[in-house]
């Protein structure tokens, strides 16, 4: 998985992946989105941003999800 606009570093953020030359995280990003924002939004509201990181951080965020692995209950948990 090769994204140039997405580092992991231990001194930032404790390692969490994040835009390059940012302290934005792709978890905050996809945050940003569930709640309703758009792209236009986040980069008014964060205009150190491109447009191009955002789009990295949504790639990388997908190919996390693609590589899980989903384990099914065998059985429903009862509440």
């Amino acid at each position: 998985m090769e994204h140039s606009l997405i580092v992991s570093h231990p001194d930032v953020l404790g390692g969490k992946p994040v835009i390059r030359g940012t302290r934005i995280a792709v978890a905050f990003i996809l945050k940003l989105f569930a709640s309703g924002w758009t792209t236009d939004q986040i980069l008014e509201n964060y205009p150190h941003l491109t447009k191009e990181g955002i789009q990295a951080a949504l790639a990388y965020a997908a190919e996390v999800l693609e590589g899980e692995r989903v384990v099914p209950l065998s059985e429903p948990i009862q509440s």
